[in-house]
């Protein structure tokens, strides 16, 4: 049985006459940049989140730099962000010229730890930027307590996070501006790259999107130095396509994790995730942590099952911040999470009987 860490072809088989007629509209009307599409899904994404003020942009990472530079977050301020995640929200902030600021995270949910976050807070501090790692939301009743006592931003990193809810609140509805990425392997994902803002004031909204416009309030109206960011119209027509889904893709997935929980829970040399309560996991990944997980892995992957470690080298250890000179001992959760971490096969398409067989394979290696 050969089954991939992500299955897009299923997916796409599941709603092919829909993709189909999407792409075929957007290509007789060329409506390649910008359009009916665009709009439409940002009106339909915006509804779908509860929030009235969403901008599409051309990936994740333009959606997190542009969000820091609406907010006026630069040379001099520093962003605390979590120490496990995706280099692209560590990236940013270097980009704007701020600093970014590691914080380790909390056992058992991989997000930023408040708590630690309130100790790293100096008069620098301008941000603080949750990330909703692997699709369970970050501490946001926590976090909006702390940046209202120091007068932060927040700013959420909901790239893995499409449909999380806290007590029944999407993520990216929490802070004052949030970062999606609609990158293929994505819970809502589009047939190349694509991105969003959300924002939960009007003016920041017009901000950014003049910004993802050269700086364009209307036609030939440059009113500052801005950058060229669009959704374009084909990924906007497949999202919205998509969109409709993505409940029941959520739904389904989050069966799948359940599945994995309820075969792995048993197995002492397992670490299964968790969802808090009240927390609803979007389940981008499912990730387990074991001290043999490189051994696991290259069992796994001669019995044809693909897996994934999401991610090898955490922020603080990557090369291009050696010069903060972090050490294992400044994040002991995230260095003894470091070589723990496996990312199992995890779609919406997955069956009962791999879920089985991934499962039974994982025992039996323990076994």
């Amino acid at each position: 049985m050969s089954i991939p860490l992500i299955d897009l072809k299923a997916q796409y088989s599941r709603i092919q006459p829909e993709i189909d007629t999407a792409i075929q509209q957007t290509i007789s009307q060329t409506a390649f940049i910008g359009g009916e599409s665009v709009a439409q899904f940002e009106q339909e994404f915006g509804g779908y989140l509860g929030a009235s003020q969403v901008v599409s942009c051309g990936n994740g990472t333009d959606a997190l730099e542009i969000i820091l530079r609406t907010l006026n977050i630069g040379s001099g301020d520093e962003v605390l962000v979590p120490t496990m995640s995706w280099v692209a929200t560590s990236e940013v902030v270097v980009t704007a010229g701020a600093t970014p600021v590691f914080v380790d995270v909390n056992p058992g949910t991989y997000t930023i730890n408040p708590q630690e976050a309130a100790q790293k807070i100096t008069e620098r501090t301008k941000a603080i930027m949750p990330v909703h790692l692997y699709g369970h939301p970050a501490d946001m009743p926590a976090i909006m307590q702390l940046a209202e006592t120091h007068k932060l931003w927040v700013i959420e990193d909901c790239a893995q996070a499409h449909g999380a809810t806290i007590n029944g609140k999407k993520a990216g509805t929490w802070g004052h501006a949030a970062g999606f990425s609609f990158f293929p392997s994505k819970n809502l994902g589009c047939y190349g790259d694509g991105g969003a803002m959300a924002f939960r004031e009007e003016k920041h909204a017009e901000q950014a999107r003049t910004i993802a416009r050269h700086g364009q309030q209307t036609r030939h109206h440059h009113v500052l130095h801005g950058r060229n960011s669009r959704l374009d119209g084909l990924q906007a027509a497949i999202l919205l396509a998509k969109l409709q889904y993505l409940d029941q893709w959520l739904s389904e997935k989050q069966q799948v994790a359940y599945q994995y929980t309820e075969r792995l829970a048993e197995l002492a040399p397992i670490v299964c995730p968790s969802e808090q309560a009240g927390y609803q996991h979007a389940w981008h990944l499912y990730v387990i942590r074991t001290s043999e997980r490189d051994q696991l892995k290259q069992m796994l992957q001669r019995q044809g099952i693909q897996t994934g470690i999401h991610y090898p080298t955490a922020l603080p250890f990557l090369p291009c911040y050696q010069d903060l000179n972090h050490q294992p001992e400044d994040f002991p959760i995230t260095s003894q999470y470091q070589p723990e971490i496996l990312s199992l096969p995890m779609y919406a398409e997955l069956t009962e009987s791999q879920v089985d067989f991934i499962s039974q394979t994982i025992a039996d290696f323990f076994n």
